[in-house]
């Protein structure tokens, strides 16, 4: 309903730390093998097995995250019938834990990475200025890290991957709601009408969506979105937030 463009809200120094972290999601993207397939994500049945297996490997589940277990089992060539992959064991030795962080920087497709990549570029950079470089780097992998634990409490028997650094980016929009609620985005309403909007109203009507859309609470096979992260990388940043501005109203540098 409302995208954000950019904001007035100088900052004091280069944000470096927002701009790595989008490179590295681009990087980690164009590793992917869905990258090689176009904006739309139309991929071969091949490719598609590659990609499965990717995730499986790299991306978040929560039935390995709540019992700490990887599966015994990944995807492999393409099955006899189409759109079907064949079960194998995996040849890798994964960490469910440590998938709660590569899985930040894991996107199903184009408009995926850079929808994501808009919000941090958007709000990243003044967030990063106010908590100070290493702080942030931190703050972000914690919410992303929060973001896919909540989520996987209600989806515990779930097999489906969940990726994407969304969790860890409505963190960002989190804090930045509570550090610059006055701050003005321009925003495209309705995805065409250009607007100066306060960042209490543009980001409040973005939660209250993500809230509304989270409270089935659970997933299904094949790509639903994962708004109950949203909501706990949300609230997490929300906390940061009130912190950081209790305990330190001046800018670090680090």
């Amino acid at each position: 309903m409302v995208l954000p463009l950019y904001d007035h809200n100088p900052v004091r120094r280069q944000p470096y730390v927002t701009y790595l972290l989008i490179a590295l999601n681009v990087a980690v993207f164009l590793m992917q093998p869905i990258a090689r397939g176009n904006v739309s994500g139309d991929v071969g049945q091949a490719q598609a097995c590659r990609q499965e297996a990717f995730f499986r490997q790299w991306g978040a589940i929560p039935k390995e995250l709540l019992s700490n277990d990887a599966l015994d089992e990944t995807v492999g060539a393409p099955g006899p019938q189409p759109g079907t992959c064949f079960v194998v064991p995996p040849g890798y030795d994964k960490r469910p834990f440590l998938s709660a962080i590569t899985a930040m920087f894991l996107h199903g497709g184009w408009l995926h990475l850079l929808g994501n990549m808009l919000f941090l570029f958007v709000f990243g950079n003044n967030v990063e200025d106010r908590l100070g470089r290493l702080r942030f780097l931190l703050a972000y992998l914690l919410w992303g890290i929060v973001a896919t634990y909540v989520f996987a409490i209600p989806n515990a028997d779930s097999t489906a991957v969940v990726v994407g650094a969304s969790g860890a980016i409505a963190g960002v929009l989190g804090a930045y709601l509570v550090l610059f609620p006055r701050a003005r985005i321009v925003s495209l309403v309705l995805m065409f009408i250009p607007a100066r909007l306060p960042a209490w109203l543009v980001l409040g009507a973005w939660f209250g969506l993500q809230w509304y859309y989270s409270r089935g609470g659970t997933i299904t096979e094949g790509g639903a979105v994962a708004y109950l992260a949203h909501v706990a990388g949300f609230v997490a940043g929300v906390v940061t937030g009130l912190w950081v501005r209790r305990r330190t109203p001046a800018r670090p540098v680090w």
